[in-house]
């Protein structure tokens, strides 16, 4: 969370993943029901059914450590249905900047890999230049070397039904819960997610938290109040 816990009052939507805070933070949990009062929802993600979830309009539990296929999943509805807020993500991002021509994604490994070392020479990651060695960029968002377009490609195969395979998590509930959260990318909306140690600490925690901003930078929820 970027905001401070009495802002969560704002938000159109709550969603817990990774952490428990009607029980580890109980005092701060009133805000989050102040702003269930006032209409917001609360979607909790847990493989356990905790007190969080006893308050929640929609529980989604899904297989431990399965987190990045199932926010893989929500970041493909979102660009499938064209919810991202394009002006904050073609401003505010580097989704506009476009990425070296060798730059490559094939059978589960980026370019540059080295099978011996087992290590990734990154040389071919880096950002397409102009004579100033300023990034170019592509403000439409529709160069298919961009950032936007190349992470649209990639999360394209998380689809409802790999989520449902590798998640447990099942399909009408899974696209009750995108359609739910992505609702917040709408001008005069926001949604807050609210992560804890449950998503930290996992051998792939970075990419855990790295793909929960991915969603809030698409919908623009980034700094917002009730973001």
């Amino acid at each position: 969370m970027t905001n401070h816990w009495n802002d969560i009052a704002n938000s159109d939507c709550v969603m817990i993943i990774g952490c428990n805070p009607a029980e580890n933070h109980p005092i701060s949990f009133r805000w989050i029901t102040k702003a269930m009062d006032k209409g917001a929802k609360l979607i909790v993600v847990d493989p356990r059914f905790t007190r969080s979830a006893a308050k929640a309009d929609l529980f989604v539990r899904l297989r431990p450590g399965t987190d990045i296929a199932l926010m893989g999943g929500l970041i493909n509805y979102i660009l499938a249905n064209d919810l991202y807020q394009k002006d904050y993500v073609a401003n505010y991002t580097n989704a506009a900047f476009l990425v070296n021509k060798d730059f490559d994604f094939h059978d589960g490994l980026f370019s540059g890999y080295d099978k011996a070392k087992r290590a990734y020479n990154p040389a071919t990651w880096s950002y397409e230049l102009d004579a100033e060695k300023k990034p170019l960029t592509d403000p439409t968002l529709s160069n298919p070397r961009c950032v936007f377009q190349l992470m649209k490609h990639f999360y394209s195969r998380y689809t409802p039904e790999m989520v449902e395979v590798v998640t447990g998590v099942p399909k009408k509930q899974f696209l009750a819960m995108a359609a739910t959260f992505a609702a917040t990318g709408q001008p005069g909306k926001s949604g807050t997610l609210l992560y804890a140690m449950g998503g930290t600490q996992h051998s792939t925690g970075v990419q855990i938290i790295r793909s929960y901003t991915i969603v809030q930078q698409l919908l623009g929820n980034m700094g917002m109040p009730g973001g």
